[in-house]
């Protein structure tokens, strides 16, 4: 059955966490569904509009990524074992780092060449264009797509 289709379970939330220096995180896991990205995108929207430490401009920069990285989730990739995608965000001095989990697909996430006409094509070249830095990173279990918004990631190595 078309992931458009499938029976709509409701969005799991692991409760926000503040780790090192004030870094504030958040996890959901969505259903591998073209209707889990309105959910998702309104969970962290909701979130990030309630800490006085975003940009307004990086919170609507986040809605656009995270529904970017879940729409090709869906569309390019498998889901993680359970049937979901996992979609964190972390907040740090007003950074942003959005990443969404999939169960990986034959082909590495990259940015589509530029087409005029294509209808379809650009969503990780919206999110280059969006992001400060981002990345994929892969494991056995999957790949994970990440973005930072408002300055450079914390991340180590990418």
């Amino acid at each position: 059955m078309p992931a458009s289709h499938r029976e709509q379970r409701p969005v799991r939330s692991v409760p926000s966490t503040t780790g090192r220096a004030g870094e504030a995180s958040r996890t959901i896991r969505v259903p591998w569904s073209t209707s889990s990205v309105a959910s998702a995108r309104k969970a962290v929207v909701e979130d990030l509009r309630g800490r006085r430490d975003v940009p307004t401009v990086v919170v609507d920069e986040a809605e656009i990524v995270v529904s970017e990285l879940l729409a090709n989730a869906v569309r390019h990739a498998r889901p993680l074992g359970d049937g979901n995608l996992r979609v964190h965000w972390k907040v740090k001095a007003g950074v942003v780092e959005v990443e969404v989990t999939d169960g990986g697909s034959e082909s590495v996430p990259r940015p589509a060449p530029r087409a005029i006409w294509a209808p379809s094509g650009r969503g990780l070249r919206i999110v280059r264009s969006l992001a400060h830095e981002w990345g994929v990173t892969e494991d056995r279990t999957g790949s994970t797509v990440w973005a930072a918004l408002g300055g450079p990631s914390r991340r180590r190595n990418h």
